[in-house]
């Protein structure tokens, strides 16, 4: 994490070149806590993009500015064929826009609904990817912190893709008070309120795991309260008696390596290699899957891989104090277009939170060859 890596950033653009006439909206594919996600085509390029609308208003009321003036900065220095690049961003007087390459096998959420359980040789694949998008942002810095089945997002040839930098971080030793994220695969240590690194990605790596085995989450609840009362009372282990038919004890082994609730025990604290070194994933092809030459086990073949409740009303709960404000200046710099060229910026400095600042030093790597030895 301490490594010394090269950054870039991409040149600003004034705000004035985009604008959401500049794209055709087809229709809705997905829906979000501040707005709508659209699938979209750009009218000069014809280029066809997922497009986030999001209203200002709903943003300020659920006290998510930071979170989204956060996605932006870290996708305009993030780039990568297992994450969901970015491509645009923008706004206009009520919403800011966030064009993403579009991704039309739907999110992994959807599928686990439809077939509850996934065999051995998909779950390996799947995990193979994940961790593939996972290595590109650990080797530089950056903890997901949010890694659920809602965040993964199946490409039209089946490989999976990491979404959603809301939450996301730029590693910093003091971040015990960070403790956003989602219960359900949440680790202990954020739970807790402990400093924490990359290891939180590989415990929610496990509980997917282990969800793509059994069916269900290891830890349930009503609520996060409960949830982290499971965790402390128990640590989950999967025994010979629990494993399904069809799967091997190396699987087994590899989700309980993840779920250690003390991230010193757990497999992946020390780095990626950890993961991709373990026996289930040793001998797995990585440099194919990397090149996307393998033939993924689960192909999305409908383009309708998207929930249809996304079209139902929006309930209007944004408190009417909020409507009063002005927002004029909180979005400031909202901006990105992928077509401007890059330039090497030696001391950028991106702002991690209020009254706090890191040097983020980036190296693009589409291909990190020395993981793939």
């Amino acid at each position: 994490m301490g490594n010394t890596l090269e950054q870039k950033e991409v040149k600003t653009v004034q705000p004035t070149s985009l604008h959401k006439s500049d794209f055709n909206f087809h229709y809705v594919i997905g829906k979000g806590g501040f707005g709508r996600v659209w699938k979209v085509e750009m009218r000069k390029t014809h280029q066809i993009l997922a497009m986030k609308e999001m209203y200002k208003f709903r943003v300020v009321s659920k006290r998510s500015v930071y979170s989204v003036m956060n996605e932006r900065k870290l996708l305009s220095i993030l780039k990568h064929p297992f994450i969901v690049n970015m491509q645009y961003a923008f706004q206009d007087k009520e919403n800011l826009f966030l064009a993403m390459d579009l991704m039309t096998g739907g999110d992994l959420r959807f599928h686990i609904g439809k077939v509850r359980r996934f065999t051995e040789e998909e779950t390996r694949f799947f995990v193979a990817c994940i961790v593939t998008g996972l290595e590109y942002l650990h080797v530089n810095g950056v903890i997901h912190r949010d890694i659920k089945p809602e965040n993964l997002v199946f490409d039209n040839k089946g490989y999976l893709r990491i979404t959603d930098f809301g939450i996301a971080k730029i590693f910093t030793p003091e971040n015990f008070r960070d403790t956003s994220g989602t219960p359900g695969y949440m680790a202990p240590e954020v739970m807790c309120r402990q400093n924490h690194g990359i290891a939180v990605d590989y415990f929610a790596l496990g509980v997917l795991t282990y969800e793509f085995m059994v069916g269900r989450r290891p830890y349930s609840g009503r609520n996060r309260k409960e949830i982290k009362d499971g965790i402390m009372s128990r640590q989950v282990q999967l025994k010979k008696s629990e494993v399904p038919p069809g799967w091997s004890m190396e699987a087994a082994d590899f989700i309980n390596k993840l779920l250690q609730r003390k991230p010193e025990n757990r497999l992946g604290n020390n780095g990626p290699h950890e993961v991709k070194n373990h026996q289930w994933l040793r001998d797995f092809p990585w440099k194919k899957l990397l090149e996307k030459s393998l033939e993924a086990p689960y192909i999305c073949l409908s383009e309708d891989n998207f929930d249809s409740r996304v079209n139902n009303d929006w309930k209007d709960d944004i408190d009417p104090s909020i409507r009063q404000k002005s927002i004029e200046g909180i979005f400031e710099g909202y901006f990105f277009d992928a077509r401007a060229p890059p330039r090497r910026m030696s001391d950028e400095k991106i702002q991690i939170q209020k009254g706090e600042e890191s040097t983020v030093q980036i190296r693009y790597q589409e291909n990190i060859q020395k993981s793939f030895v």
